[in-house]
């Protein structure tokens, strides 16, 4: 199990959008898993491979209650999204000790490339689609804090400083 640290923002790394992964190496199966440790080590519902200092478009997203359920996603994108909202307290290791109330699209349709290489087509619905979009945000450069007003967005980055320092 490796548990790799999350960069702290405002790590350049986290403005960067990944590069698109050309296919499934024994190197991007291990970085995977890497990342599943990452992410249950938090816990938390989703990793992006930036958020640890790997500029590649790979993510894993886990919504499951029992867990070992991890979603590995490949070049992930968003086909279509519902018009219903759900509304979801959102945070991010990168930015540790706050969170914000975020609404995104209930459900999404996504294509990626998966673990084996195929190109999957899928629905997420709820916490796993609130995740999934959470880390294409990632992967494009994008903090979940950047849906919000830039007062409610200042207000926040000002307490995250105040509690690590």
């Amino acid at each position: 199990m490796t548990v790799r640290p999350c960069l702290p923002w405002p790590d350049k790394h986290l403005r960067i959008r990944a590069e698109e992964v050309s296919e499934i190496t024994d190197e991007t199966l291990a970085l995977w898993q890497d990342m599943i440790d990452t992410m249950e080590a938090m816990p938390g519902v989703g990793l992006a491979a930036n958020q640890i200092g790997v500029l590649q478009r790979l993510a894993v997203v886990d919504g499951s209650s029992e867990r070992g359920r991890a979603v590995r996603l490949a070049n992930p994108e968003i086909l279509h999204a519902s018009v219903a909202l759900r509304e979801h307290e959102e945070a991010s290791p990168n930015l540790p000790g706050v969170a914000a109330k975020i609404k995104r699209p209930r459900a999404v349709t996504v294509r990626y490339m998966d673990e084996t290489g195929a190109t999957v087509e899928r629905d997420f619905v709820g916490i796993e689609a609130t995740s999934v979009q959470h880390q294409i945000d990632h992967l494009n450069g994008k903090m979940y804090f950047d849906k919000l007003s830039k007062v409610k967005r200042d207000m926040l980055i000002r307490k995250a400083k105040k509690l690590s320092g």
